[in-house]
């Protein structure tokens, strides 16, 4: 008897679980690509810095290792600020398609 009981009680809490994942994902109005967008700018901009400060604290002795540092510096650059900008600018959205010129001999 108590395990039937338990077994509805995990039947029901599971099956509400998995109705509000599918409310939150089936939701209208959420934009997951806005969202991603910003969130893989800042894991990149994340990950390009830890690379460059384990890059500066390599004690170099050769002209090797003093070269393999410059080019690292070159690929790196500073990371902007997540968020400020897009990484690509989009662009211009036409409302309205604009008229060809008239002919110059059409008068």
């Amino acid at each position: 008897m108590a395990q039937a009981i338990l077994d509805e009680t995990m039947l029901l809490f599971r099956s509400i679980f998995w109705l509000t994942i599918a409310y939150v994902v089936i939701k209208p109005g959420v934009d997951f690509h806005d969202a991603a967008t910003a969130l893989s700018g800042q894991a990149v901009a994340a990950g390009q810095q830890i690379v460059a400060e384990q890059v500066q604290t390599i004690e170099c002795d050769t002209i090797q290792c003093i070269g393999g540092k410059a080019v690292l510096a070159a690929v790196l650059p500073t990371p902007p600020s997540a968020g400020t900008s897009p990484m690509h600018d989009a662009p211009a959205v036409l409302v309205v398609p604009y008229p060809m010129p008239r002919l110059g001999r059409a008068g």
